[in-house]
């Protein structure tokens, strides 16, 4: 009886093993992206026979030696519900699948920030019924190597599926589908208080000899692991002392502390690459949207290196998607003034403008809607709102104006200068209707004083009585500027310097 027993649960396991299998991006709900061909893959047993199936078109596929395969199906439009049906030994129903736009939302904490924490929250949250908009979001997970899958399901939007998903993406999700009329998917993958550089796979980050920076710091940290355990489980004993008198006193107890970085933490270089985004590539998607950046500004060494990392990690994500350049749409960091007056933050914001260098790209500038006393801004509509109107622009092609001015070059006029924009719009103007501020003027002496500004057409003439020989001019260079600088569309200028001094002094106008 014992050996017939174990002999059914081997010839079970071995059907289980048989059954065709998919990743859990592929399941009910979901969102395909339209104009592309539709990838669906999955496990099966070696050289089984799998049949694939989605409305008119179908196709099959033999399991190769690793029991892993894969069939295209042909583009299709917008539209559905359609069912995608899948079989081999097992056969699996996916219901309720739609064809639409597909993007992906990843970065950090104001990336990862929920519905239910935003300005008007409850209005916004009993206001998220949008059946053909769908929600997908990634449970967070670190990997020492690429993995083939991600926890997650997809869920149409509902007040309840929007509370806890990322607002950026919710915001941003609503304007696209409202705009466009077809369905819109969003992937949310992102990790509060997470670098770029766990986000960038490891072969990019060996690739960049820069980038080796990184590895190093990382391998220290993994040297000095050990060491920091035992001090931390020391200080945590000394804790759980204090908070249990504390509780005994009917006091509030202190901080616990925190355990030190290591192996398995997110901050690992490709950490979150391996575990969060490999597995969504083979996923076709219209784009990504990123918020990020907070992480790396720590020091000016790192917010200047944040330069190459970031396009090296657009890049590296181009590549591993397999689909070209498509549009990576981001959000340069918001006004924060609980930083010092001299922190990295104008270094990293201007790191990440240069992304601008690559195609396909658009940033959202928020130096005028954030919190100058919270890192997470409550303000989330208008940054979806931004990022969509650059999606319009760069992924859909609308003439739209889709970003404030950007500085392209400086002229000298005696003892003034002249600045020139990108994206002015209908013209330039502030944002109080009062002249220019926030600007800073300096000559080879690279001592920078206030500047008076005023705009002429589309441009705008800085200078200083201070400064009778100026050369480089400086704008909303501070963790939270005054600057009130944008075009008439109401989207803010961009912080930007002229000069590339390293030792440059600045008055100190607070932050």
């Amino acid at each position: 009886m014992r050996f017939l027993t174990c002999l059914c649960a081997i010839v079970l396991s071995q059907l289980a093993l048989a059954e065709v299998r998919l990743p859990r991006l592929i399941s009910d709900h979901m969102v395909l992206q339209q104009g592309r061909p539709v990838r669906i893959w999955g496990h099966a047993n070696a050289g089984e026979q799998v049949r694939v199936s989605l409305g008119e078109h179908q196709r099959e596929a033999r399991a190769d030696a690793q029991g892993q395969w894969e069939v295209f199906l042909p583009p299709m439009v917008a539209g559905g519900p359609y069912v995608l049906r899948v079989s081999a030994s097992n056969r699996i129903e996916i219901q309720d699948v739609l064809v639409g736009e597909v993007w992906v939302a990843s970065g950090q904490s104001n990336m990862e920030w929920p519905l239910e924490r935003v300005n008007n929250a409850e209005q916004e949250i009993a206001q998220a019924n949008f059946e053909r908009v769908r929600l997908f979001k990634v449970v967070r997970k670190t990997s020492d190597v690429p993995l083939d899958d991600v926890e997650g399901t997809w869920q149409p939007c509902t007040p309840a599926s929007a509370r806890g998903f990322s607002a950026v993406a919710y915001f941003f999700a609503r304007h696209l589908h409202q705009r466009l009329g077809v369905p819109v998917g969003v992937i949310q993958s992102a990790w509060g208080g997470t670098p770029a550089q766990a986000w960038t796979s490891m072969n990019a980050l060996k690739r960049e000899p820069a980038l080796h920076y990184y590895l190093r710091l990382w391998d220290q940290v993994l040297d000095d692991y050990p060491a920091e355990q035992l001090r931390y489980d020391r200080r945590r004993q000394e804790w759980e002392r204090q908070a249990q008198l504390a509780r005994e006193q009917k006091q509030e107890p202190p901080p616990r502390p925190n355990p030190p970085r290591g192996p398995g933490h997110p901050h690992a270089p490709a950490s979150l690459f391996n575990a969060m985004i490999a597995p969504l590539t083979p996923y076709a998607i219209r784009g990504v949207i990123w918020y990020q950046g907070e992480s790396n500004a720590g020091n000016r060494e790192d917010a200047s290196l944040y330069a190459s990392l970031f396009q090296t990690m657009i890049r590296d994500w181009w590549e591993h998607w397999g689909q070209g350049p498509f549009p990576f749409l981001f959000v340069q960091l918001a006004n924060f003034a609980k930083v010092s007056a001299d922190s990295a933050w104008p270094e990293l914001r201007e790191s990440q403008t240069r992304a601008l260098e690559l195609r396909h790209t658009g940033m959202a500038v928020t130096i005028d809607i954030g919190d100058p006393d919270d890192i997470h801004p409550r303000n989330k509509q208008d940054v979806g709102l931004r990022l969509a109107l650059a999606a319009r622009a760069v992924a859909y092609g609308e003439p739209i104006v889709y970003s404030g001015p950007l500085f392209r070059q400086l002229t000298r006029e005696g003892n003034r200068l002249r600045l020139w924009f990108d994206h002015v719009g209908s013209g330039l103007a502030t944002r109080d209707g009062s002249l220019p501020k926030g600007f800073l003027i300096a000559g080879n002496d690279r001592i920078f004083h206030p500047a008076q500004a005023v705009i002429e057409g589309d441009t705008i003439v800085v200078w200083s009585d201070q400064v009778p020989e100026p050369v480089a001019v400086r704008y909303a260079w501070a963790p939270n500027p005054d600057g009130n600088l944008q075009n008439r569309e109401g989207l803010p200028a961009s912080p930007f310097r002229t000069d590339r001094w390293r030792n440059a002094i600045l008055p100190k106008l607070g932050q």
